[in-house]
């Protein structure tokens, strides 16, 4: 895959991620990581693999969070695999 393309992977989880962010069902704390793993992941200061690793690091530690909703651990843990793809040579 070439760089866009991981890119473009990016942008998928930012989207998943902004769902996570206005769902109301989900509790603040793990709305307000999601916010920060978003903004995270859109800064064109850090390379692209960076971001996914800082990303990674965080949402692994909600995944595990008591109070998360079923179904938004599965869609987190879509997002940790899309993100797990990202290679530390892009």
């Amino acid at each position: 895959m070439s760089a866009e393309e991981y890119k473009k992977t990016i942008d998928q989880c930012i989207v998943e991620l902004d769902m996570i962010a206005n769902d109301t069902s989900v509790p603040r704390n793990i709305r307000r990581s999601v916010v920060e793993i978003m903004e995270v992941l859109r800064d064109e200061n850090q390379e692209l693999f960076l971001r996914a690793a800082s990303g990674l690091k965080t949402l692994s530690d909600v995944s595990y969070d008591q109070n998360l909703p079923m179904h938004t651990g599965t869609l987190i843990w879509s997002i940790l695999g899309k993100l797990e793809t990202i290679p530390p040579d892009v």
